[in-house]
């Protein structure tokens, strides 16, 4: 079965806040009904059961002794009313001591058993399935670290989160509860009728007229309560989204800049108005059916005394039975009603296996080769070659990459150029292979990318892109992931060669200061300047700069700009950048438009040309209309480099 992503995937998140567990949503442990949207994923991505049992293989003996085990509890609970019965009928009227004195005991044994019984079944079936749940989201989320840039953006985070997250955790209850919930009750519900036709066979032909009705009252109170239930959820879910939208540090930032306070509080306050509603219907939803339900309940036990205390039908029925079975008789409730569970159970598990199985089966865009090439970073010279590339993103009509070729030398470099959207940033990506190209190759040293070890080709190509990124840890941890190995003496030196090591050091905890989420504690320069210390502590042969300084003031630049030149010296260099100054000495300069290579050379030889370099540079006969510059806006000659 092979997997594919929709252009708008479904949210799990989006129908059940924080999850959806087996038997979420539907009436708090009421009778369950298939969900359509379960229906709807099997139909999308069925799940052999085979697949599902595969998942267990090497658990044989555990899965079978938690068997027995679950079997053991059940028969050996069914001691219970015979006991009872002998305690009332002999023990007690005859005063034998001694009787009753063992009776007592075995009571006592007999809880003591099947709770230790359980306890051990726990923790046999948790441990299974804890393992089980580590082996499957660990396997899912490296499989989901192998896909492409393209596959996450084009689906949501939420949705890959719920499925790592939401989907994984719900399976835990798939195998260490329904399974065994399932088997409980079927031994529990078999072992209580046989021990009630043991104790009277003419009561268990009454149950078999009283009970079904029973149940089915039941299921109605409880499906009613499951819809307003359903009402809830969805409504703590917009709830949900409201609190992530509106107290997260990017949305506190819009609802500041754009004066949504108010409204965001209003629409906060008539959601949570709404669900004070439903709270009170669903406390009174079927209060009748409830209470009638009672009274049925009530009515089972009158049916039974009656009948065992009328002449003809009693058949000599001792008080002991009586209560005995009376006892059973209100047990054999709960398993019934698991048992009716079964089926919906079963389809609402399958629907979580379908969906991680689902993302399991993806097939990467940019796949790792199967017998990659070995290449020492340390021993690579750095040449890239671009040999006829075309690159087209899923869904677009037009090569955002048309056949471009271009060499850069070993420590030589190469600058990209163009107007938004012309495909600088997106053939630069192809060098770090973010994306692999439709068409043509792009190699190193005459290795093609897509034949070398993703993490051989992470130490040789270093990026820093306009967009920062720094994980919610300490500036020590960020650096360290560049390179894990590092003394502390190599993090103060990258951290200077990026003109921030004053910053850092003045930190009340220095290195081991938190950056806060994505960095927020930092402003953007700095934020900027720490990434490009995390590039420098890798020391690449290849750097990619794709608007490497355009975060920083005019000073910083000068000064971050300064360490990169120190930087990519003996380097091979693709540089993008928002200001054609920092590019100019560049030993080539392509302009793009439309993907395609339109012009290149030097800066004086295409100011020379009087195209569109020179256009760009102020130089030529055309500037570049203001509205056409992008977010970077009057500072100096400039243009957009976000392809």
């Amino acid at each position: 079965m092979t997997a594919t992503v929709p252009d708008a995937p479904r949210d799990p998140q989006s129908r059940l806040p924080g999850g959806r567990g087996i038997g979420a949503g539907r009436g708090g442990g009421g009778p369950m009904q298939i969900d359509p949207a379960d229906r709807a994923q099997l139909d999308i991505a069925p799940v052999p059961l085979r697949r599902v049992t595969a998942l267990f293989r090497g658990f044989g003996r555990q899965i079978g002794v938690v068997t027995a085990i679950i079997a053991a509890t059940s028969v050996i609970s069914m001691a219970q009313p015979f006991l009872v019965r002998e305690v009332v009928d002999v023990a007690i009227p005859q005063q034998d001591v001694r009787l009753l004195l063992l009776a007592g005991g075995a009571m006592v044994a007999v809880a003591a058993a099947t709770q230790v019984l359980g306890v051990i079944q726990t923790w046999m079936s948790t441990g299974v399935g804890q393992r089980v749940m580590h082996r499957l989201r660990t396997d899912l989320f490296t499989h989901l670290q192998r896909q492409s840039l393209g596959f996450f953006t084009r689906t949501r985070a939420g949705e890959v989160q719920s499925r790592l997250t939401n989907d994984i955790n719900a399976m835990q209850g798939v195998v260490t509860t329904t399974a065994t919930s399932i088997a409980s009750n079927l031994t529990t519900a078999v072992a209580t009728a046989v021990a009630m036709v043991a104790l009277s066979w003419r009561l268990s032909l009454l149950s078999l007229l009283v009970i079904p009705p029973a149940v089915w009252l039941t299921r109605r109170v409880a499906l009613i309560r499951r819809e307003v239930t359903a009402r809830q959820q969805s409504r703590r879910a917009d709830l949900n989204v409201q609190i992530e939208e509106g107290l997260s540090v990017s949305g506190v930032r819009l609802s500041k800049t754009l004066g949504a306070g108010r409204r965001h509080a209003e629409r906060f306050a008539a959601t949570s108005s709404d669900l004070v509603d439903l709270e009170l219907r669903s406390q009174l939803a079927g209060r009748w059916r409830m209470a009638t339900m009672q009274v049925v309940f009530a009515a089972i036990p009158a049916l039974i005394y009656l009948i065992a205390g009328l002449p003809a039908t009693s058949g000599g029925m001792t008080i002991g039975t009586l209560i005995a079975f009376t006892g059973l008789q209100a047990s054999i409730f709960r398993p019934l009603m698991g048992l009716l569970n079964v089926g919906a159970q079963w389809v609402s598990s399958m629907a979580l296996f379908s969906r991680v199985f689902e993302y399991l089966d993806l097939i990467p865009d940019v796949a790792a080769p199967a017998a990659p090439v070995a290449l020492d970073p340390a021993r690579v010279r750095g040449e890239v070659r671009f040999e006829d590339v075309t690159f087209a993103y899923a869904g677009e009509s037009a090569p955002a990459v048309a056949a471009v070729s271009a060499v850069v030398p070993a420590g030589g470099s190469l600058a990209l150029v163009g107007h938004t959207g012309s495909g600088k940033s997106t053939l630069a990506s192809l060098v770090a292979r973010l994306h692999d190209p439709t068409s043509g190759r792009v190699l190193i040293d005459g290795v093609d990318v897509r034949d070398l070890d993703p993490e051989a080709l992470a130490q040789v190509v270093g990026v820093v892109s306009q967009e920062t990124y720094l994980v919610h840890a300490s500036i020590r941890e960020n650096l360290l992931l560049a390179a894990p190995d590092a003394a502390e003496v190599d993090l103060w030196r990258a951290l200077a060669a990026a003109q921030v090591a004053d910053l850092v050091a003045s930190l009340p905890d220095g290195l081991d200061t938190v950056v806060g989420a994505r960095g927020h504690r930092f402003s953007g320069g700095e934020q900027q300047r720490l990434a490009i210390a995390r590039t420098i502590l890798r020391d690449p042969r290849v750097l990619v700069l794709d608007e490497a300084t355009s975060a920083l003031d005019n000073d910083t630049e000068r000064a971050v700009q300064h360490a990169l030149d120190e930087l990519v010296k003996g380097r091979t260099t693709i540089t993008i950048a928002h200001r054609l100054s920092t590019v100019r000495d560049a030993d080539e300069i392509a302009v793009l438009d439309h993907g395609r290579i339109v012009e290149r050379g030097t800066h004086d030889e295409l100011v020379g040309l009087g195209g569109t370099y020179a256009a760009l540079a102020g130089a030529g006969p055309a500037r570049e209309p203001e509205g056409e510059r992008g977010s970077h806006g009057p500072r100096g000659p400039a243009y957009d480099a976000v392809a």
